[in-house]
């Protein structure tokens, strides 16, 4: 690539999402270039040698770095203000790496307890394995978190809000009580989404994504992406990306640029209409409680108010009936879909207690506020008027 976009620095967050972190070859394209390579050629040994011991960067192979690939990143980073970003296969492959790459036998994480369930898994069943000491503690709880990070810890980990309860964490508080313990604080920021929250401005270290979500946006592809600072990316994170390939297809990643030009325009709405959404269900006598955080009766409305620019685009409701009533609501919905994805511009509808968290004991559920009747609801860009139609007819209906 021989052509890379300069970006000034007054220009808002809507046109970075467009081009930021782009770059052009010879040919001078419009769209982002799709480089379908697995290695890259020197001219002589010399170079190939200065490639390898990094006195002269570059490409060497597509497993540790593509051109394509990079151009995400740095948009990713453009858009966090992050130091640096690097893509990874999947979401989960970005919690994983982030975790793992900075922990061995002995260490301790400590993490809150309202996670999605694969989070759960890599904390309570793989790092254990390894003899890492994993603490579950309540992340609404400052005081569970000063307990917790009274002792040395190499690194916290949180989702907020949570998946599927919406639970919040106090970034702020939290950072500081880690910092002190010694800790790096990692933040599955998914459901907020870089738009309505950046948890680096509140004393997180490191951000992930499954960037399968909000960022494609559409349901088409696979992704992941970590962000932090330099340091972390390059002297941490990167050996252990280098050597165990979680890497992100070049097809991929060009999708995934594609679908952050539109990111602010779709999440915009959705969080609008997921907020219509949720004031209309609130009070609907089939309904035991009703989970967004800006309505006046979430439990920390005033925490959301300070770390995020909105609700988001998940509401979350528990239906009286339980399991057959909540089985019998999304087996009458007819516009909303059941799928356990979110972040789709269809809107997508799941029973958190069979899916995504079936494998939780019964008690752990109910540590994390998923009860049998708890629906998720992913809004997506359909008129919210329809939405309200369907969930409403659906509520009749269980």
């Amino acid at each position: 690539m021989t052509n890379k976009r300069e970006i000034k620095s007054h220009w808002r967050s809507a046109t970075r999402l467009v081009h930021a972190g782009q770059s052009r070859s010879g040919f001078k394209e419009t769209a982002e270039p799709i480089y379908f390579t697995s290695g890259y050629i020197y001219e002589n040994a010399e170079e190939a040698e200065a490639a390898f011991n990094n006195s002269q960067p570059r490409f060497v192979y597509s497993r540790f770095g593509n051109p394509t690939v990079a151009m995400f990143e740095e948009r990713m980073a453009d858009l966090e203000g992050a130091g640096a970003a690097r893509g990874t296969a999947s979401g989960m492959a970005a919690v994983f790496a982030a975790l793992a790459c900075q922990v061995k036998a002995g260490d301790r994480i400590v993490s809150s307890d309202a996670l999605f369930g694969s989070c759960q898994y890599i904390l309570a069943d793989i790092l254990p394995k390894w003899g890492v000491e994993c603490v579950f503690v309540d992340g609404r709880d400052n005081a569970a978190w000063a307990k917790a990070l009274s002792k040395p810890t190499q690194a916290v980990f949180l989702e907020t809000p949570s998946n599927p309860s919406l639970r919040l964490v106090d970034l702020e508080t939290v950072s500081t009580l880690a910092h002190a313990a010694g800790a790096t604080v990692v933040v599955d920021n998914v459901f907020a989404t870089p738009l309505l929250q950046q948890p680096l401005k509140h004393g997180a270290d490191v951000v992930v994504y499954s960037a399968t979500k909000h960022i494609d946006g559409q349901g088409r592809t696979l992704g992941g992406v970590i962000l932090g600072s330099q340091k972390f990316i390059t002297e941490t994170l990167q050996p252990f990306l280098r050597h165990t390939g979680p890497s992100l297809s070049p097809m991929n990643a060009w999708v995934l640029l594609k679908g952050l030009e539109t990111l602010e325009l779709r999440v915009t709405r959705q969080a609008a209409s997921a907020e219509a959404i949720a004031r209309q269900l609130s009070g609907n006598p089939k309904l035991a409680q009703v989970l967004y955080p800006t309505l006046e009766d979430f439990p920390q409305r005033a925490l959301a108010q300070r770390q995020m620019s909105g609700g988001g685009t998940m509401v979350g409701f528990s239906l009286k009936g339980g399991k057959p009533a909540a089985f019998k609501f999304l087996n009458a919905l007819e516009l909303v879909l059941i799928s356990n994805n979110l972040g789709d511009a269809k809107s997508l509808a799941t029973h958190p207690m069979t899916t995504t968290h079936q494998r939780l004991t019964a008690e752990q559920r109910a540590a994390q506020g998923i009860d049998d009747g708890l629906i998720r609801v992913s809004v997506g860009l359909e008129d919210p008027a329809d939405l309200i139609e369907d969930l409403e007819k659906a509520l009749a209906a269980a």
